[in-house]
C-alpha cells in the first residue's frame, strides 16, 4: 500500500513536472515568435493600447474632476442646507435648471419667515444670495467679473477673508452702501500694482468704493473668489441686476445632527407660506451637502462610464486585429505545425501555443495601455493645477487599470481561440506537404 502511494506521488511529480515544462516551453517559443515578427506584434497592439490608455485617461479625469466638484461643495460646510427656486430638480436637467432661473418664489418674507425661532428652531444663519456677470471698469481698465450679493455672513459659509482692507458689514446692507470686495484677479486688471482701497470702480455704471480685496484662493466652492466680487445684496438686487428675489437661500444649522430636522422645518414653512398643500407643487427645493454630493457623483459617474464606454470600442477593433494577424501567422506556420504534430505535438497543443501568443499580445498591450494612461494622467493634473489653476489632485483609478488588464487578456482569449481551432485542427501530412 506505501509503494503504491508512493508511485502515485511521484506520478503526480512527474505530471507535475511535465506541465511546468510544457508552460515554459510555450511561454519561450511564444515570446520567441512575438520577437521574430516584432514590426507587426506592435502594429497589432495598439488598437489595444490606444483603447486601454484612453479608459484610464477618462476614469483618471472623471475622478479627478469628480474629486475637484466634491471639494468645492464640501468646502461649504456640513451644516449648509442650499435653498433653490423653482421645482426640485431631477438630476440636471435643462427643464428644471430653465425652472430655477425664471422662478422667482424666495423673497424677503420667505428669508424672514425662515429666522423665526417658532418656525425654524434650529436655524442659526440665513444667507441670500444673488450673482450675475457684469462688466467692471476703472480709468481705461475693463474686465468682465461675476458679482455676488450677499449679507456679512458670507465670509464664514465660504471661508474667505479679505488679505486688504475689511468686508462690508449688517449696517451696509440695510443703507444699500455702494461699496464692493473684489477678488485678487480683478483687483490686477483694474488697478494693476497699485493700491485699490478706497478707490472707485462702475459696475454697471454705477459707482461702486472698494473696500477690500480678497486673497488669491482660485476655485473654491462653486465660485472662483479671484475673479469675482461682493457686495451688499441689497444694492445688488436694486442697481445691477433688477431683481427682487434671490437665486439661493443658504440656511446654516446650529448642530450638524439638526440638519434634517431643518430640512423639514424649511419644507413645513415654506408650504404654509406659499399656500402649498401638495408637496408635487413645491415651487422650492431643499439641498443638503449630502445630496449635493450624491447627485454630483452619480452624474459625473455615469459621465465617465459613457465616455470610457466609447473609448472601450478600440478594443473590440484591436481584437479583430489580433484575430487578422494571427490566421496570417496560422498560414505562415504551417509546415511548422505539420513538423511540431508529426514529431508528438496534439492538437491541444498547438492551440494552446496559439492561444498563448494571442493573450500574450493584448496583455503587453494592456500593461503599455495601463502606463501610458497613467502617465498622460499626471501630465494633464500637472498642467490643470499649474496652468488653469485649479486644486487638481490625480487619481489612479486602480480598479480601471486591473479591469483593463483583464479585459486585454480576455480579448486575447476570444479572438485567439479560432484562430488557435483553425491551426489544431490541420492535418500533419497536409501541413508537411505546404509550401
Amino acid at each position: 500500500m506505501k509503494k503504491s502511494q508512493n508511485a502515485l506521488e511521484k506520478e503526480a511529480d512527474l505530471l507535475n513536472n511535465f506541465l511546468t515544462m510544457n508552460f515554459k516551453y510555450g511561454l519561450k517559443n511564444s515570446l520567441k515568435n512575438l520577437n521574430v515578427n516584432r514590426s507587426r506584434s506592435i502594429l497589432t497592439i495598439l488598437g489595444i493600447v490606444i483603447g486601454i490608455t484612453s479608459i484610464i485617461l477618462i476614469m483618471s479625469i472623471g475622478q479627478g474632476a469628480q474629486d475637484l466638484i466634491l471639494n468645492q461643495i464640501q468646502g461649504m460646510g456640513s451644516k449648509a442646507i442650499t435653498l433653490s427656486p423653482g421645482k426640485q430638480a431631477e438630476g440636471f436637467s435643462s427643464s428644471s435648471m430653465l425652472d430655477s432661473i425664471l422662478s422667482d418664489s424666495l423673497k424677503e418674507r420667505e428669508m424672514e419667515a425662515l429666522l423665526k425661532k417658532n418656525n425654524v428652531p434650529n436655524v442659526a444663519k440665513v444667507i441670500p444670495i444673488v450673482f450675475g456677470n457684469v462688466t467692471a471698469s476703472y480709468q481705461s481698465n475693463i474686465y468682465r467679473l461675476m458679482i455676488l450679493g450677499a449679507t456679512e455672513d458670507v465670509l464664514d459659509v465660504y471661508e474667505v477673508y479679505p488679505d486688504v482692507g475689511n468686508f462690508f458689514t449688517k449696517e451696509d446692507v440695510a443703507s444699500k452702501a455702494n461699496v464692493v470686495v473684489i477678488g485678487s484677479k480683478v483687483k490686477t486688471e483694474l488697478f494693476g500694482e497699485s493700491d485699490a482701497l478706497g478707490k472707485t470702480i462702475k459696475l454697471k455704471s454705477k459707482a461702486f468704493r472698494v473696500i477690500g480685496v480678497l486673497p488669491s484662493k482660485g476655485q473654491g466652492s462653486l465660485v472662483n473668489f479671484d475673479e469675482s466680487a461682493f457686495a451688499p445684496y441689497t444694492v445688488v438686487q436694486e442697481s445691477i441686476l433688477g431683481i427682487k428675489y434671490f437665486q439661493h437661500l443658504i440656511v446654516e444649522v446650529d448642530k450638524e445632527e439638526n440638519t434634517e430636522q431643518v430640512v423639514s422645518d424649511i419644507k413645513i414653512t415654506l408650504r404654509n407660506l406659499h399656500d402649498i398643500t401638495d408637496p408635487k407643487n413645491d415651487d422650492f427645493s431643499v439641498q443638503t451637502q449630502a445630496d449635493l454630493v450624491k447627485q454630483v457623483s452619480t452624474v459625473t459617474g455615469i459621465l465617465t462610464l459613457f465616455l470610457a464606454s466609447v473609448a472601450a470600442i478600440s478594443l473590440v477593433v484591436g481584437g479583430v486585429g489580433i484575430m487578422n494577424i494571427m490566421l496570417v501567422s496560422v498560414t505562415e506556420r504551417t509546415r511548422e505545425i505539420g513538423l511540431r504534430k508529426a514529431v508528438g505535438a496534439n492538437s491541444k497543443d498547438i492551440l494552446s501555443q496559439f492561444l498563448l501568443e494571442a493573450m500574450m499580445l493584448t496583455s503587453i498591450g494592456g500593461f503599455i495601455g495601463v502606463f501610458l494612461g497613467v502617465v498622460f494622467g499626471f501630465l494633464i493634473s500637472i498642467v490643470l493645477t499649474n496652468v488653469a489653476g485649479l486644486d487638481w489632485r490625480f487619481s489612479f483609478p486602480v480598479g480601471a487599470a486591473l479591469l483593463g488588464i483583464g479585459v486585454a487578456v480576455l480579448i486575447g482569449l476570444v479572438f485567439g481561440i479560432y484562430p488557435a481551432r483553425q491551426a489544431s485542427k490541420k492535418s500533419p501530412i497536409e501541413a508537411l506537404r505546404y509550401e
